[in-house]
């Protein structure tokens, strides 16, 4: 498929967005900048079906809220529903997720699980793990994005005519932090290698015609004075995650204020519940002996699974009614 498949998300076409931020971005890199374009930004609208899909950074969202709170109290009486399928570990060959399977299991794996959603969004961080990989793994971490991105869009929705394509918005990973136990050496060789996966995930944006949250240029600034963007160098503090969130509203247009995480606490209770009852959905503890290779001895438990749904359902009827209520 081609990659203009994918629609800009803010509503420019791809070929036009392409055009537009090359004659922007030329000048400065005639001048030598060292700077990044400007994030475009991304839209949300009535009605979207927002998957989250990533590492450790959109797994532990999943229980802190802080982008989903964000987005979804941005746009109240919007309807909007999230899912979150963050992996810790995972890559874009989505290796994680072949629990005992080979990688490749784990990405159709993925694919599945996505397209069984049917978003209309989705929002896709990977690079921080690739980034060990070094100069090396660039190419191929490119390569691979960019397949992902286009087997993300070409859904059995569009071939079938009964709904437009999935649009997508990446995001780059944030920088590391020299917080114990990771020494400023340490963080300042990690973050110069993931600074050249940031650009890659930003070159695959253009070229696919997708929106982009960067949180590596982006996400320090939001930062309140002292407090740490990491608990441990890499995983995202509270504080970071309420800077990560703050980027995505700005991103999409909808800027939060400096209290925005007091006024919307319960709120957040909410999608946080919300987002438990999905992942025992879809991520059982007790997977292998429901689905996988063990499933004769207490498959016949797996029934019960899908009792989940009315429950996910109602968790999210109470969201939205917090965010047209939150001030």
């Amino acid at each position: 498929m081609p990659s203009s498949a994918c629609p800009w998300p803010g509503g420019l076409p791809p070929l036009a967005a392409r055009l537009f931020l090359a004659v922007a971005i030329w000048p400065l890199s005639v001048l030598g900048a060292a700077e990044p374009a400007s994030a475009p930004p991304f839209e949300l609208h009535r009605g979207d079906r927002v998957v989250l899909l990533g590492d450790a950074i959109i797994e532990r969202e999943g229980e802190r809220g802080a982008i989903e709170t964000a987005l979804v109290a941005t746009h109240p009486g919007a309807n909007l529903t999230f899912r979150n399928l963050g992996w810790s570990g995972d890559t874009v060959w989505a290796e994680s997720r072949g629990v005992f399977d080979a990688p490749s299991a784990g990405y159709a794996r993925l694919l599945d699980l996505v397209r069984g959603l049917e978003p209309t969004v989705v929002i896709v961080a990977y690079g921080r793990n690739e980034s060990f990989s070094g100069a090396a793994g660039i190419a191929p971490f490119r390569e691979q994005l960019g397949r992902l991105c286009r087997d993300l869009c070409g859904t059995p929705r569009e071939a079938g005519g009964q709904a437009p394509p999935t649009r997508l918005v990446l995001v780059t990973p944030p920088p590391f932090e020299a917080t114990p136990p990771l020494s400023a050496a340490a963080a300042a060789a990690r973050t110069a290698a993931i600074s050249d996966y940031a650009a890659a995930i930003r070159d695959v944006a253009l070229e696919e015609g997708a929106g982009i949250v960067d949180l590596f240029s982006a996400v320090e600034a939001h930062l309140p004075a002292g407090a740490r963007l990491t608990e441990n160098g890499v995983h995202l503090s509270d504080a970071g995650y309420d800077a990560a969130a703050a980027v995505f509203a700005a991103t999409c247009g909808k800027p939060v204020s400096g209290d925005f995480a007091a006024r919307t606490a319960t709120l957040r209770t909410a999608v946080n519940e919300k987002n438990r009852l999905f992942f025992h959905r879809w991520r059982p503890a007790n997977e292998t002996y429901l689905f996988l290779f063990r499933r004769h001895e207490q498959g016949n438990n797996a029934v019960e699974i899908p009792q989940f749904d009315p429950l996910v359902e109602a968790a999210e009827a109470t969201v939205r009614k917090l965010a047209q209520e939150s001030p």
